[in-house]
């Protein structure tokens, strides 16, 4: 039974893993005895976090495709890949300047779906491997002011259920984590404003902020034996945000 849960030995690459959540779960690979390649275009990053990396923009196609072929010339094959990698801007959407929506589009769409497609081509010729993308609350729903991000969110749920269908006969099984109100370095500020976080705290029923570390579980699940027949789903890591809201009623017990 441990070894249906168990990624000991496997070969993981985390996009996107030189910080918060990325960061977490090539830690926790790691950990749990994976053989873990971290990138991102931050070298300074991923030198801090101690695993083997290598430096790419997923923006540019070249990078991806010589950063892949490494992973397998080193190590002979690639079991997982955990499609981090991510980026958010806020800006009202009828005024959304077409260069920050370009460069949203070019990393959370293009560069995750190239990444996919690069790691998948690998594992369709293996018959066997997990991708899992990360999604967010706004593939569920939305918020103002982050229109760009939202809609690069709704495509990596559609992403997901286009490979995993895909890929399926392949034995590769394709997921997605959408994490909830996560508190990570990059947001921090934003976290800080005690109006905000109250706001946040009070609508999610956990009544707090995750952590990077409240992913760790549902990411190792997904690339281990343990979710071998299930494909295209998008796991909600999320405090219970995307299943209701509590109120002030006054329950009898």
């Amino acid at each position: 039974m441990n070894d249906l849960f168990s990624i000991k030995g496997k070969v993981v690459h985390v996009s996107g893993g030189s910080r918060g959540i990325g960061r977490a779960i090539a830690l926790a690979c790691h950990q749990a005895g994976a053989r873990v390649i971290a990138s991102s275009r931050d070298e300074a990053a991923l030198q801090a976090t101690g695993l083997n990396y290598l430096v790419c923009d997923i923006t540019d196609a070249a990078q991806i495709e010589r950063a892949v072929d490494n992973i397998v010339d080193q190590h002979g094959r690639l079991d997982v890949l955990f499609n981090v990698a991510g980026v958010n801007m806020r800006h009202a959407a009828e005024t959304f300047p077409v260069e920050k929506l370009d460069a949203i589009l070019a990393v959370n769409v293009r560069g995750n779906f190239l990444m996919a497609r690069t790691c998948g081509k690998i594992m369709v010729e293996q018959a066997q491997g997990k991708i899992i993308n990360f999604a967010s609350l706004h593939t569920h729903s939305s918020l103002a002011g982050v229109s760009g991000y939202g809609a690069s969110k709704g495509a990596i749920a559609s992403m997901t259920r286009a490979l995993a269908v895909e890929w399926a006969a392949h034995n590769v099984q394709v997921n997605a984590i959408a994490p909830g109100f996560i508190r990570t370095d990059m947001n921090k500020a934003l976290w800080e404003d005690s109006k905000i976080r109250g706001w946040a705290e009070e609508r999610t029923p956990a009544h707090r902020l995750g952590e990077p570390p409240d992913l760790i579980g549902a990411a190792i699940f997904l690339a281990s034996a343990a979710s071998n027949f299930i494909t295209g789903q998008v796991l909600y890591v999320d405090g219970g945000l995307t299943a209701g809201s509590t109120w002030p009623l006054v329950v009898p017990r």
